[in-house]
């Protein structure tokens, strides 16, 4: 079976092992368990996601660019090196506003 995490015990810089695609929202895998999960995300210029709400808190950090992120009722503009946490049952989207790569963390706690 094929891994989609990253090769373990191998040194790599977060921001450059994705690349934008245009026109596209790529998402890649750094680390997949029943725990949690980490991954990296580029999104093109124009490109948005829809909204979602998940049951676990996620830690988002931005690691190039800005973005507009809607937290329930709330707009946050974040810039490259911003952090924030998404609350668990929080509805929440991404706002066009330029590309941007992001690092996004889930634990799940398994009690909520």
């Amino acid at each position: 079976m094929e891994s989609t995490e990253m090769e373990k015990e191998k040194a790599f810089i977060t921001v450059e092992i994705i690349e934008y695609v245009a026109n596209s929202v790529v998402i890649k895998t750094i680390l997949k368990k029943s725990t949690g999960n980490i991954s990296v995300m580029s999104v093109d210029t124009g490109e948005g996601l829809t909204e979602k709400t998940t049951p676990f808190d996620t830690f988002a950090q931005v690691i190039d660019g800005k973005v507009e992120l809607v937290i329930g009722e709330n707009l946050h503009l974040l810039n490259t090196g911003d952090s924030i946490i998404i609350p668990a049952h929080t509805p929440n989207h991404v706002k066009p506003d330029g590309r941007f790569k992001m690092i996004l963390t889930v634990i799940k706690s398994g009690y909520e």
